[in-house]
């Protein structure tokens, strides 16, 4: 704020002339780290996506509804959906949201409805995915970007022909 006139006004507290500020250099990727043309892709290279950690968060609605088998762990189905939910979300470019996890846990048959047969693939898949990235990196690419663009309810009605879902 101005101060008026009639005040006196110390040299220190004068207003003074700024320096210009140059224009920026121009910038390219030259250092062992940066990454030139985009992110990798491929098997075990994981897809990067925004706030991909509010997937847990939503994991955890479904913890009351899980259907397990002798000797699952509901951490390792949270595990495994949870990967296969943030490649969902990250293909169509946003965070995931329910419908990703609830995709993920229809597809591996955590929801009800599995055939024995996915529900005896799914136990050494899932057994300790919790613990070990790649076995959670084996479960997601066991899940092609076909099955991943599909609704919930689409994978709902083809469950009974679980293996046209996934890679084998």
């Amino acid at each position: 704020m101005a101060a008026p006139e009639h005040v006196t006004v110390r040299l220190a507290d004068k207003a003074r002339a700024s320096l210009p500020i140059p224009p920026a250099k121009s910038w390219t990727a030259t250092r062992p780290g940066d990454l030139v043309g985009g992110q990798p892709k491929g098997r075990h290279l994981g897809r990067q996506g925004p706030d991909q950690g509010y997937a847990l968060l939503l994991a955890r609605r479904f913890a009351d509804r899980l259907e397990l088998a002798q000797g699952e762990h509901d951490h390792d189905a949270v595990a495994g959906a949870m990967v296969v939910a943030m490649a969902r979300a990250s293909l169509f470019g946003r965070a995931p949201v329910i419908h990703d996890l609830e995709l993920a846990f229809t597809l591996w048959g955590y929801l009800g409805g599995a055939p024995p047969e996915l529900v005896a693939y799914r136990q050494p898949l899932f057994s300790g995915a919790s613990h070990h990235y790649w076995d959670q990196r084996q479960i997601v690419d066991k899940v092609p970007e076909s099955t991943l663009r599909m609704t919930p309810a689409q994978v709902r009605q083809k469950l009974s022909d679980w293996r046209s879902l996934l890679v084998a």
